[in-house]
């Protein structure tokens, strides 16, 4: 390292590692780019010792810009404080590792104009390619990350109108799943509980994935039987008042429930986090003998509560996501793809049976 005006240290330069080797530019740069076989051992030797004694370290991102490579790609996500997102980073990080890129992670904080912000940004950085798991992008905020030649891959939400790969949970057979272990636990009363949906492909999914389980299960039932119960819940996490205005509601149906085996179905780990700290303010620590819970995440917090959960594959659909990313800048054209990955059900104590006494 050199030293520059006033004593402040002077990171070295190609030029610095030239003149202290006794040679061009030209040869070092050779030398970096691994044609060593057009160089002599000694001129090899005299570079590789400048690049020691001056701790020349070169600038990749200049060096990538002047091939028209980086190795940079952008990950958008909604929300890095929720469990999914950090889970998926984990994967998005280590495939990264594995395939040679290095991640932007850029936190939209689940703002939409701070989503757009961001990827206008990421374009300025010449990105290789974008990963967006985002709240409201829509099709022509990403058009332009599209049409510039950078490809994307969709994280968790299809975006209408967009042709792009996708990786994320098989929201239906999630859904499909966690019904199936309910009705066989003989919960007869089941809310679905979900975050305002019309925008969101996922919320989407699960909603009219429950609708139908229901369905189903209306018309397996014997002409005789008690009918099932089930409605869609609408929990604005958003809006302190509308979610004050939902608790009620919860309050109010399990005041109404009679002899009714109740369960909630949170569509994911933050709203099932919203659910569970009400129920303990309202009714104390043995809450779930009075309703129980499950919740699409697996969420520390429900390990330590005995929460039944839906566990997303997370880091896999992070690694499959820059899979398919790293086979695009690779060149790929195939026709867009899908990676929807199975959940894994884990039961606990939530949702045991428990006969009267």
């Amino acid at each position: 390292m050199s030293i520059g005006p006033m004593g402040i240290a002077r990171r070295a330069t190609i030029s610095d590692v030239a003149r202290e080797a006794g040679t061009g530019k030209t040869s070092v740069s050779r030398y970096l780019n691994g044609e060593t076989n057009v160089l002599s051992s000694d001129l090899r030797a005299r570079i590789e010792a400048a690049i020691k004694r001056l701790d020349y370290r070169p600038n990749q991102m200049a060096r990538g810009l002047k091939r028209g490579r980086n190795r940079l790609v952008g990950l958008l996500v909604a929300d890095i404080t929720n469990p999914y997102t950090v889970g998926v980073l984990r994967g998005v990080e280590a495939a990264c590792h594995a395939l040679g890129l290095m991640p932007l992670v850029c936190n939209a904080a689940n703002e939409v104009e701070m989503e757009r912000r961001y990827l206008q940004l990421m374009t300025t950085y010449r990105v290789e390619g974008v990963i967006v798991n985002a709240l409201g992008v829509e099709e022509e905020t990403l058009r332009p990350v599209g049409e510039g030649g950078t490809p994307a891959v969709l994280v968790d939400r299809s975006i209408e109108g967009l042709s792009a790969d996708m990786v994320g949970l098989d929201n239906g057979e999630a859904v499909a799943m966690g019904m199936r272990h309910l009705l066989e636990q003989g919960f007869d009363d089941i809310r679905f509980a979900v975050q305002p949906y019309e925008s969101v492909s996922s919320r989407r999914l699960r909603e009219a994935a429950f609708r139908a389980a229901l369905e189903q299960a209306h018309a397996l039932r014997g002409a005789g039987a008690e009918p099932l119960r089930g409605e869609t819940m609408v929990l604005d996490l958003s809006d302190a008042e509308a979610v004050a205005r939902t608790h009620e509601a919860v309050d109010r149906h399990l005041q109404e429930a009679g002899g009714r085996r109740v369960a909630y179905f949170a569509a994911n780990g933050p709203v099932a986090l919203s659910l569970a700290l009400h129920l303990h303010a309202r009714y104390g620590s043995r809450w779930q003998e009075r309703v129980a819970l499950m919740s699409i995440d697996d969420s520390e917090w429900a390990e330590l509560i005995g929460v039944t959960a839906i566990r997303q594959p997370t880091y896999a659909i992070g690694y499959r996501a820059v899979e398919f990313l790293h086979e695009r800048i690779e060149g790929g054209v195939e026709p867009a793809r899908e990676a929807m990955l199975a959940g894994e059900l884990v039961v606990r104590r939530s949702t045991a049976w428990r006969e009267e006494d």
